[in-house]
């Protein structure tokens, strides 16, 4: 009998992969685009851009619903550290995922609470037309979980360089993309 079904893999597979960069650059780009869109002109160009980032919050809560659907179902990945660093990475995970659920989530209800025009072509009616305060608070808890998730996304970064650079554990090169 082989042993071998017993030996975590190395790397995850292709799909975390992806699962994981796409979401990264959605983290990323609907932050910057949710620090600039009252730059934009209101009108069309304002309408477009908050429309855009509507669109890709929604994708992003699907990404993040299919992530964890492919851990659940088993998705390949490399085992954890048993030591402190390893519950540290597991706490850490465990917190991206909640602050990307509290930012989407927030978002969604934020979207729900203002009401909302996407690229003018669908009107989104107000669950609470007349509730500024409602509207400012969830706003608030929107604009929070997103700049914690940042936050912490780019510390988490920081620690996948730091293992890469400073240890030169291999951990970095478990998550990056393999040409195969």
């Amino acid at each position: 009998m082989s042993n071998q079904a017993s030996v975590p893999p190395l790397h995850y597979d292709r799909r975390s992969i992806l699962l994981h960069w796409v979401s990264a650059l959605l983290v990323f780009g609907l932050w910057c685009v949710g620090q600039t869109i009252d730059w934009f002109p209101r009108g069309t160009p304002r309408i477009t851009v908050r429309s855009l980032h509507i669109t890709f919050g929604v994708l992003l809560g699907f990404l993040i619903l299919a992530r964890l659907l492919w851990w659940a179902r088993g998705g390949t990945r490399p085992a954890a550290d048993s030591g402190l660093a390893g519950r540290i990475a597991k706490a850490a995970h465990g917190l991206l995922y909640l602050l990307l659920i509290a930012a989407v989530g927030a978002g969604i209800a934020l979207t729900l609470v203002r009401g909302d025009n996407l690229f003018d072509l669908y009107k989104i009616t107000s669950i609470a037309p007349d509730n500024k305060a409602l509207r400012h608070d969830v706003k608030e808890l929107h604009e929070l979980a997103a700049n914690a998730l940042l936050i912490l996304a780019l510390l988490h970064a920081a620690a996948a360089v730091w293992h890469h650079r400073v240890l030169k554990d291999g951990v970095l090169r478990r998550m990056w993309p393999t040409l195969k």
